[in-house]
């Protein structure tokens, strides 16, 4: 049996043996059953772990995360078996497991290990016509990726050049036995449709479609990595840098690019940053109506990950939840720890030469803005509202509410690491505290 399997993975054997250790997903299916029987042999002992998902959405859940089990023992492999809580949100039950399942995956990768998925080549057909309805560009229409980095890992896909037919043949030559999964047959499934409804009549028609159609999903692989090389090159023209929150881009060099490398930057910038590449009408939202906007506007366009906003002839990319405004809120603060602060920033002193000046007995406590407030910045002179000072500043307008302004025994001593207040700057050569606000 062992020999029989071996041609199956022969060009990823060497690749397979330096990886410091293999999973292969094995949820009990004829697929992943063939890829599990593959692998076995070809790895010493202690270097390859069965992974298997119970999902909990079939009521034969349970049996066949018994029958992984027993089929795991006769072999002598590992069995990892994690059961997940699927809640479907705006995409669909399919999606919320499929992120279940990969989030396990994520978990158990290290550095330098390989989770191997038994997807071929009709998955792969299936997936880029599935993406083709759905109007997906070249990066999508460019199917699954042989291996991809996930998590501390990587993802890789053995099978992907094999069609259904050879591995179903293999299979049943070899006498192994698999689970059916009965919602594989209802073609109210968009994939399942494609599947048995669609596909059998483009085979009648173009007997080779499986071919054809994975050239094409070659073809827009190569065409998304020429786009990505030209949306990197971009993105180092135009002066990245790190903001308190995200990052910012030159707005003037965005500007002068065309509308096709000012989409394809974007996409970059966020595919580079780990955010989720959002859909055409927010690529389009951040060209036609953030970039036109005028300035007291507070131009933002929002998407799944984050949001853009436009800044002092800057475009920045905010990743996260949206930060609250804060008043009201009084923090008491030891100075000797890193304060947790709204928005997810954080406050922290570090003792050195010159900075806030502290004495013995000094109380701290940070507060934020309610409107109104005046300070007097070291060395300025006189009272000025915090809004001009602010504003003087260039600090970004989403983010004033959100500036911890640090008391000292009830007067205001500093605002963020922006300023410190009159009167409680230590002298250049003097010990005192750098504040600072990430």
């Amino acid at each position: 049996m062992d020999g029989d399997c071996a041609d199956l993975l022969a060009p990823w054997l060497p690749r397979l043996r330096a990886a410091r250790h293999c999973f292969v997903a094995y949820s009990g299916g004829l697929d992943s059953t063939l890829l599990l029987h593959a692998l076995h042999p070809q790895l010493p002992p202690g270097r390859l772990t069965a992974v298997h998902v119970n999902h909990g959405l079939s009521p034969h859940a349970d049996r066949w995360q018994a029958h992984c089990a027993a089929r795991c023992a006769a072999l002598g492999v590992p069995l990892v078996a994690e059961r997940v809580v699927v809640s479907p949100a705006g995409e669909g039950l399919e999606q919320a497991a499929r992120a279940a399942r990969y989030r396990v995956f994520e978990a158990l990768l290290g550095a330098g290990d390989l989770l191997l998925l038994a997807h071929h080549r009709d998955d792969q057909v299936e997936t880029v016509l599935y993406r083709l309805l759905r109007g997906s560009g070249p990066r999508g229409l460019a199917g699954m990726p042989a291996s991809r980095p996930l998590g501390a890992g990587t993802l890789a896909r053995p099978f992907l050049t094999l069609d259904r037919a050879t591995l179903d043949a293999r299979a049943r030559a070899l006498g192994l036995d698999w689970i059916e999964d009965e919602s594989n047959t209802r073609v109210d499934a968009d994939r399942n449709y494609l599947r048995h409804e669609l596909l059998p009549r483009v085979a009648a028609r173009w007997p080779a479609y499986r071919a054809r159609v994975a050239r094409s999903a070659l073809h827009c692989a190569e065409a998304d990595e020429l786009a990505r090389q030209v949306g990197r090159e971009d993105l180092a023209a135009l002066g990245e840098r790190p903001e308190r929150r995200g990052f910012s881009l030159c707005l003037a060099g965005f500007t002068r690019l065309t509308a096709e490398r000012q989409g394809n930057l974007l996409r970059v910038w966020l595919d580079e940053r780990g955010l989720p590449v959002p859909g055409h009408g927010t690529v389009r939202g951040v060209i036609a109506e953030l970039l036109p906007a005028r300035d007291d506007a507070a131009p933002l366009v929002e998407f799944g990950g984050g949001r853009f906003r436009r800044h002092r002839r800057r475009l920045y990319l905010e990743p996260g939840e949206p930060s609250t405004a804060a008043p009201g809120v009084i923090l008491p603060w030891d100075i000797r720890h890193r304060l947790p602060l709204p928005g997810g920033f954080t406050l922290e002193a570090v003792p050195g030469v010159g900075g806030l000046r502290v004495a013995p007995g000094d109380r701290f406590e940070v507060r934020f803005r309610r409107g109104g407030e005046r300070c007097r910045p070291a060395g300025r002179g006189g009272s000025h509202p915090l809004k001009k000072v602010l504003q003087e500043q260039g600090l970004e307008p989403w983010l004033r509410d959100l500036v911890p302004l640090v008391f000292c025994n009830g007067e205001l001593a500093a605002v963020g690491d922006l300023f410190l207040c009159e009167g409680f700057a230590a002298p250049p050569d003097a010990p005192g505290l750098a504040l600072r606000w990430r």
